[in-house]
């Protein structure tokens, strides 16, 4: 612990931002770099505690505590701090194949578990993580390291998220073949196509991805597992594979009027604007566009807040977003959600700010839920009708919502956006595969093994787990390929 006093010292300090009115006028990065001096202080401000809870990584009540990939959180702080920024790259990338990703978009589950956090704002860890990995690219530390030996062993890895990567970068490691089969044109996943580019810019992974390609790992874009190459063809030609497909299918809003034009998926929404961006800065016009709507996104979650700040930069009319749950309070509920747990409290994310900018009020209506859809004559949406609702428990513990007479609203919409998750991984090529999966749809096979009822195919990601963060896939594609390596060589070095 190099300073300390530092918590006492300094206050915390996140990344900069750049002024919504004029981020919202191109889709560059929102967020300004710290100081090399202000990162040490942030760094500073970690105690080194006895038991660093930031980077215990585990599930407290379903709430997802700590640092999942049990990030070195403390050391590379001090490091940090030291000056000493080379070896704290060292021990970030110790943990984590991509602190880049999570440095960018991870939530930070870590400093919601930060000791300091308990009556003090917590250390920006986030800040710190992505400013250790910024500048070991900007030194040019972060270079390719193919394995000095191969094993001749062949692996195939289907999906390119978070956890594929993390797979094969692993098991590349270990100097297997491996082989990541992507079904869009650009590798990422949803970090290329879910995760706006003011948010997590492409070039982000494309460079790491780039280093991975150097080190000996082949991607395949373009292709579907299952459709342009058969599965029996994947066990065929490969020692054994890993399935990290995530969990794509929708889930869906059953209400009347859901067929009607102008309803989409917000994932479909999403995707298809930053493939435009990239292919054509928009010339192609292969988009959805929010440009002079009224636009209605369902759901309070993140990709929510990443729908509205991509229909600001379409220059929109109006912009509501529907949260079905009652608005949080600005402090943890220590009863209902005590430390070390991730806060479940009120927050004002980049989206809601720049809407405030741009519309002079956050967007959010809270405890809404949508009853129906209501078009015009042409069969396009027109109009959203909403009734407010209140949470009860039922004397049998369920969580009912009961209607609140007297609420009904109705609201005009030329454009809605449903971003209220996904039910669970696609099931062709699961069938295809005659993988077992489990009531939920995900794959059956047991955390930390990984490995499903066929033999030599594994699963890892969203697509075992549900929907979850980076961060988690990031932890099970480490795993998966740790019991794959495990599994084709009797033993394994892989943490």
């Amino acid at each position: 612990m190099g300073k300390p006093t530092g918590f006492m010292e300094y206050k915390r300090q996140p990344l900069d931002e750049r002024n919504p009115a004029e981020r919202t006028k191109d889709w560059d990065d929102y967020t300004l770099p710290l100081s090399e001096e202000e990162v040490r202080k942030q760094g500073a401000r970690c105690m080194d505690c006895g038991v660093p809870t930031c980077q215990s990584g585990m599930e407290l009540a379903g709430v997802t505590t700590g640092c999942p990939v049990y990030h070195l959180i403390p050391e590379w702080n001090d490091l940090v701090y030291q000056g000493q920024w080379k070896e704290a790259l060292k021990r970030e990338h110790e943990m984590n194949n991509f602190p880049e990703f999570t440095g960018f978009a991870c939530p930070a589950p870590c400093e919601g578990a930060c000791v300091l956090g308990i009556n003090e704002p917590p250390v920006a860890i986030r800040t710190v993580e992505r400013s250790i990995i910024e500048k070991g690219f900007e030194e040019g530390w972060v270079v390719p390291q193919p394995p000095e030996i191969r094993t001749g062993k062949r692996v195939a890895v289907v999906g390119s998220g978070p956890a594929g990567l993390a797979a094969a970068a692993q098991l590349n490691k270990a100097g297997h073949l491996v082989t990541v089969f992507e079904r869009n044109d650009r590798v990422g996943g949803l970090l290329t196509y879910g995760i706006p580019e003011m948010k997590l810019p492409y070039s982000i992974v494309k460079r790491r991805v780039d280093i991975l390609e150097k080190e000996g790992i082949k991607f395949i874009t373009n292709t579907e597992v299952g459709k342009d190459i058969s599965s029996s063809e994947l066990k065929s030609e490969f020692d054994a594979v890993i399935l990290c497909g995530g969990a794509t299918v929708h889930r869906n809003l059953e209400v009347e009027g859901r067929n009607l034009k102008g309803v989409h998926y917000a994932m479909d929404f999403l995707h298809a604007n930053t493939k435009s961006l990239l292919d054509s800065n928009f010339e192609d016009g292969n988009y959805l566009s929010a440009a002079g709507k009224n636009v209605i996104v369902i759901g309070g979650g993140d990709t929510g807040t990443d729908c509205l700040a991509t229909s600001i930069r379409h220059n929109c009319k109006s912009l509501t977003q529907f949260d079905i749950y009652a608005k949080k309070g600005a402090i943890r509920d220590e009863v209902g959600n005590p430390w070390p747990q991730y806060p479940i409290i009120h927050r004002v994310e980049y989206g809601q700010k720049e809407a405030e900018e741009v519309f002079g009020h956050d967007p959010r209506a809270y405890a809404v839920m949508t009853k129906k859809f209501v078009g015009d004559e042409d069969g396009h949406i027109k109009e959203v009708h909403t009734v407010n609702v209140s949470l009860k428990i039922d004397e049998n513990g369920n969580r009912i919502r009961e209607e609140l007479p007297g609420t009904e609203k109705v609201w005009p919409a030329d454009l809605v956006l449903l971003a209220i998750g996904f039910s669970g991984p696609e099931q062709g090529l699961l069938k295809e595969l005659e993988i077992e999966t489990k009531s939920n749809s995900t794959v059956d096979a047991e955390y930390d093994k990984y490995m499903t009822n066929v033999d030599g195919v594994f699963a890892a990601g969203d697509m075992r787990r549900g929907q979850s963060l980076i961060v988690w896939a990031i932890n099970e594609g480490r795993g998966a390929a740790r019991e794959c390596d495990r599994f084709l060589m009797g033993t394994t070095e892989l943490p």
